[in-house]
């Protein structure tokens, strides 16, 4: 788990570097075809993750966002990671940076599951695995960033996080069309869970070193991470 953390924290030195000494308040990423953000801060990004969310999670307004927050909160079933993935950046835009940091870890971490149970490849998937590496790889630096500003509320959000996908399993886990990598899907599914389970306590034990702490501390403050991230 050590080389994980570590990278995170080195990817978020690389986003501090490429946006110099002002806090970050734009995640500008594209992932197509989902997502394209603004050119500038508090800008319309282009949204295409489903027709119940697009124009919500394409407003400038934070009530749109949190409206489209509430409404993947009441119905989850089917809602997809990609869709979950723009809501934690759309909420990092907004300043509910709590928020973002939960909903990227939901996201993963649904996805986690389901390619735990189906055979993405298989089912000709291979635009939803591509756009989850895209949204971890682009979007993370920026929302562990902020996430990491305090170790303790990092450990309990990755713990509700975690806890929010068992409890909500993703219904596109049982869908036919996705072959199964094990004909039993909810004992693929407990297994899938209890593995992304020991890498979030792996992490939390890491976490949980004073060493490894100060260490990380060091290095955020020499590349400046927290003048980036850590505002109020």
């Amino acid at each position: 788990m050590r080389p994980a953390i570590l990278a995170a924290i080195g990817a978020a030195a690389s986003v501090t570097a490429a946006h110099g000494a002002e806090p970050v308040r734009h995640i500008g990423i594209h992932v197509q075809p989902y997502y394209e953000a603004a050119r500038e801060a508090g800008g319309r990004p282009r949204v295409a993750v489903g027709r119940s969310y697009d124009a919500l999670l394409s407003s400038a307004e934070r009530d749109d966002i949190l409206a489209a927050r509430d409404l993947i909160q009441r119905d989850p079933k089917l809602v997809t990671p990609m869709t979950m993935m723009v809501l934690a950046i759309r909420l990092y835009d907004a300043g509910l940076r709590d928020d973002s940091v939960f909903w990227f870890y939901a996201a993963k971490d649904r996805y986690l599951t389901l390619d735990g149970v189906g055979d993405l490849a298989a089912a000709g998937l291979g635009q939803v695995i591509d756009a989850m590496q895209q949204f971890s790889s682009l979007a993370g630096p920026f929302i562990n960033g902020y996430a990491f500003c305090d170790v303790e509320n990092q450990k309990t959000i990755r713990v509700k996080a975690l806890d929010w996908v068992e409890n909500n399993p993703y219904g596109a886990i049982f869908m036919e069309r996705i072959p199964a990598k094990d004909g039993d899907r909810r004992a693929a599914l407990q297994r899938a869970v209890a593995n992304v389970r020991e890498m979030a306590g792996k992490e939390r034990a890491y976490l949980s070193d004073p060493n490894n702490v100060a260490q990380m501390r060091d290095s955020r403050a020499r590349n400046g991470t927290d003048e980036k991230f850590c505002w109020k």
